[in-house]
Order: structure tokens, then sequence, then C-alpha cells
């Protein structure tokens, strides 16, 4: 099982590796692209205001831009520790034991504008780059990714939990995938979508399939590895679920 989370803005500074090393990423396929946006975004941070154009920044991030001049020297940390954030706040990656950490860094991976996936533990530097963006001279994200990051994910061979969020998912489509709606449901049983806490539920969920003993390989074993965390999810497709909170 391959659990696909969204990235995040924020990302935690510094690191205890080595520089950037693609080689020491998952999915090689990807390192050619990685390569050309990595270069074109060094090249760019020699020019502030276009990079703060190009990012959508503001003046008072100027700091984001630097992150990018130093893509190639920054030390790296893994990527469960890289992002930060609502969803990985409530991932908690922290307090895995080291068996659940184990088993989380083989099903945990990251969309990312810059790296198009990674792996839980691959080793990355902080970065400014988000999905919506765009990189002078390169078009949109989604015209690079999609060529070359959906035969990757094709590959993957195993049940993949897809929970990225729409910018994400649209740089790469993943037929068969199992999708995560939050909804909420009120004493009428009358649901809607959640939005302002849908990163929280989502990263508890991805907490529960990456720790859990069992490693589902369907659709009903993934509801099966939720129910027994304590969370409430119910199939509604033939590859769509809901997470059901209260009202």
């Amino acid at each position: 099982m391959l659990v696909l989370l969204p990235p995040s803005e924020t990302k935690a500074d510094g690191g205890d590796g080595g520089p950037l090393d693609l080689g020491a990423l998952s999915f090689p396929e990807l390192n050619p692209l990685r390569r050309k946006l990595i270069d074109a975004l060094v090249d760019l941070s020699a020019d502030v205001p276009a990079s703060l154009a190009a990012l959508g920044l503001s003046e008072r991030q100027q700091d984001e831009v630097a992150r990018n001049g130093r893509l190639w020297t920054a030390p790296t940390t893994p990527a469960l520790r890289r992002y930060t954030g609502v969803l990985y706040d409530a991932l908690d990656a922290g307090s895995f034991r080291k068996s659940e950490l184990a088993r989380a860094e083989r099903r945990l991976a990251v969309a990312s504008a810059l790296f198009g996936v990674v792996r839980a533990g691959d080793p990355i530097p902080a970065y400014r780059l988000s999905g919506g963006s765009g990189v002078p001279g390169f078009g949109t994200l989604r015209s690079l990714w999609r060529p070359v990051l959906e035969p990757v994910l094709a590959e993957v061979g195993e049940l993949v939990v897809d929970l990225r969020s729409g910018t994400y998912a649209a740089l790469a489509r993943v037929p068969g995938a199992v999708t995560v709606r939050v909804v909420t449901e009120d004493a009428a049983g009358r649901r809607k979508t959640v939005s302002h806490h849908n990163k929280a539920y989502k990263g508890k969920l991805a907490a529960a399939l990456a720790t859990s003993r069992a490693t589902p390989s369907t659709v009903d074993g993934v509801v099966s590895v939720a129910v027994k965390a304590g969370i409430s999810v119910e199939r509604t497709g033939e590859h769509e679920l809901e997470l059901v909170t209260g009202a």
C-alpha cells in the first residue's frame, strides 16, 4: 500500500543530512525533471523580485527565495520531518515507535511540486514551490509533471490511497486509487464536505494506515484499518471513501 500525502507550504528548517543527492531519492525516473526544476529555482533566486512574483510570495517572504538559492547545498532531512502544518501535526510521526516508523517510511509518500513525489524517508532540503506556481520558461507544473509522473505512479503495483489536495492530484492522475472525502454529518443525517479541518482528519487516517500491522490491499481493507483506529470511514463507491466526522 502506498499512501499519497499532499505537501505543505511550510517546511522545517535545517536537517542533519548532507546536501541533496538525487540518487538517494525514490523514483529515480523523475530525476531529470527534478534536476531541471532545481537548477531553474536556484537561478531564479538570484532575482528576488522575479522569484517573489513567480512563487506568489510577499516581500516579507524573501527568506523563502534564499532557501531556493541553497537547494544544492542546504542540509537535508527525511521528507516526513521536512513537511509541517496541520496534516503533519495530526500525523504525529514523532510519536511513532521504531517499528511503526519503519512501516510509515515504506507506505507514505508526499506529492511535491519540485520532486514529483518522494517517499517518507527520502532526504530533501527545505524549498518553496507550490503546485499552482509557475517557473519562468517552463510552462505549468501540471504540463511538466503529468507525462513524467503518471507512468511512474501507474507502476507502483500496490494499492494507492490518494489523500492529495486537488492542486497536487492534478499533477498526476492515478487510475484506481482510493480517494477520501472528509464530510460532516448533522443530526438529520445530512452530509457536507469539511474544508477547515480536512487536513487534520486526513493526517489521522494516514497515521492509522502507516502504522497498522495489517497491510491493506483492498478498499475494504482500508476501511477496516480506519475503523479499528476509531475513525469513521464508509465506502461510497468502487474506489471512493467518506471519512465521517461529527456535526
